[in-house]
């Protein structure tokens, strides 16, 4: 679209793709009151990838000019954002916002009516990650099960900003907080392991820590079948037969 002092390309956040559409639902989980933080989050990544942020934030107002091709443009794509939310919430939610037309005060009462703050679920998460253990999971499915209430917590909680050069200390405090509850959750099994990385200085990062872990499980599992095959020549045959090619049968 475009008139004599105004176009539109595709980095331009008034552009509408083709399969844009109103009845489009950019969340899986609706908003339902509970979960704020978390439909929140994704619905600003999605917008984001969109480049319909600045209509959410407000930092793109309506032009002035009503009767010019850019009004029109910000019209259509506000309408388009205030349908995207509307999608994304439930039907006792989506009732109460119905009548907003611009979707940076649709935000903004959705964000002011919801707790920011939701105790009960962050004594929840915290209860969760200290009753938290490996038990019959492998390494991988117990970090990400963690690692999922940590993002949740600080998500209620982020780390707190400041500039005057201690924002280190406190990342450092919480990533420290991190590998100790991963650690304390694995099996016994890997105590030797896990004495090692405690008598690393500086304390590795929970990424870290994490790839020690999972290599001395993936060194276990590998030894463990080296060892069954030495005990099991039967076995190792069979295993060999089977991944051998057949031969061509010849014709007569």
């Amino acid at each position: 679209m475009s008139s004599s002092s105004f176009t539109i390309d595709d980095s331009s956040p008034y552009h509408l793709h083709h399969g844009d559409s109103p009845g489009t639902v950019l969340v899986s989980q609706p908003l339902d009151g509970d979960n704020y933080h978390t439909w929140s989050r994704f619905m600003v990544m999605a917008l984001t990838a969109k480049n319909k942020l600045s209509f959410l934030n407000g930092s793109l107002s309506k032009p002035s000019d009503e009767s010019g091709a850019k009004c029109h443009a910000w019209i259509r794509c506000n309408t388009m954002v205030t349908s995207w939310i509307r999608n994304s919430v439930s039907k006792d939610i989506v009732a109460s916002v119905i009548y907003i037309d611009n979707a940076a005060d649709v935000w903004i009462n959705l964000k002011e009516r919801f707790p920011q703050k939701n105790w009960p679920r962050i004594y929840q998460i915290q209860k969760s990650i200290s009753a938290i253990s490996q038990d019959d999971l492998s390494v991988g499915v117990y970090f990400t099960k963690i690692k999922a209430l940590w993002d949740e917590l600080s998500n209620y909680r982020p780390f707190p900003y400041c500039s005057c050069g201690s924002m280190k200390t406190i990342h450092d405090y919480f990533h420290h907080e991190y590998v100790f509850q991963f650690l304390m959750g694995l099996n016994d099994t890997f105590s030797h392991i896990r004495g090692q990385i405690l008598l690393i200085d500086p304390l590795p990062q929970i990424n870290k820590v994490f790839a020690l872990v999972l290599r001395e499980e993936r060194q276990r599992e590998a030894s463990a079948s080296v060892g069954y095959f030495a005990h099991n020549p039967a076995a190792m045959m069979s295993k060999t037969a089977s991944s051998s090619p057949q031969s061509c049968s010849s014709k007569p």
